[in-house]
């Protein structure tokens, strides 16, 4: 997987954990799920998951249940999905929420700890050719000085 692919995916980890930490947060606050979703989809930071939360929140205010329209949207997870509608049937919402959080927040460590293990020898020769090319520009004028005598 390239850097910019996972720079992308690690993006919607992250717009995910927040938005089902916040939820999370909410419920356990005792803030009523549609403000709760409101409120949610602003602290998103990523339009498609802010779309996604309030076409969830139009829906759950028609009647329909939480799961309904996550299910085939576009940049969520099937995950995700399963959690909440576990977490819906079982009425432990808050939990399964936090769960989702945390193994997404996990996720996000683990491709950032990838990215700087492939960044580290980039920025090493990097360096090197900086300090090499001030060497040589530092003794250079003296060779040649050593030379012309």
């Amino acid at each position: 997987m390239g850097a910019a692919t996972q720079y992308a995916t690690g993006k919607r980890k992250v717009a995910i954990a927040r938005v089902t930490r916040t939820l999370a947060t909410l419920i356990a606050c005792g803030v009523p799920i549609l403000e709760g979703l409101r409120m949610t989809a602003r602290a998103a930071g990523n339009r498609i998951v802010e779309n996604t939360i309030m076409q969830t929140r139009s829906a759950l205010a028609a009647g329909r249940t939480l799961t309904e329209p996550l299910r085939g949207r576009v940049g969520l997870p099937a995950m995700v999905v399963q959690m909440v509608n576990v977490g819906e049937q079982t009425g432990s919402m808050e939990e399964m929420l936090t769960k989702v959080a945390d193994f997404y927040d996990d996720e996000v460590d683990a491709t950032v700890a990838s990215l700087t293990t492939l960044l580290e020898p980039v920025i090493i020769v990097f360096l090197g050719v900086i300090i090499g090319g001030l060497v040589i520009a530092m003794y250079l004028p003296i060779f040649k000085m050593g030379s012309v005598i």
